[in-house]
């Protein structure tokens, strides 16, 4: 059963998992850390990994990333 527990999860899957969209998810592979790893056309995620990414803040610190940026695109 550990092997279930060990596998690899779809985007499908991390969202569920998480609680997000896809384009949430899409959006923090593509601007930074969220540990993700490509295989073939599909992006593939570690439970574990995506959990301490989280609980380390790497999902706040995209967020916050998100709101400097919009904020600093309407100043202009």
């Amino acid at each position: 059963m550990a092997e279930l527990q060990d596998r690899w999860l779809s985007v499908d899957e991390i969202c569920q998992h998480l609680g997000v969209s896809s384009d949430t998810v899409y959006r923090w592979i593509d601007r930074s850390e969220m540990p993700a790893h490509k295989m073939g056309r599909k992006w593939k995620f570690k439970r574990e990994q995506v959990d301490a990414w989280v609980e380390a803040g790497g999902a706040a610190a995209n967020e916050a990333r998100e709101r400097d940026t919009d904020t600093e695109g309407r100043d202009g």
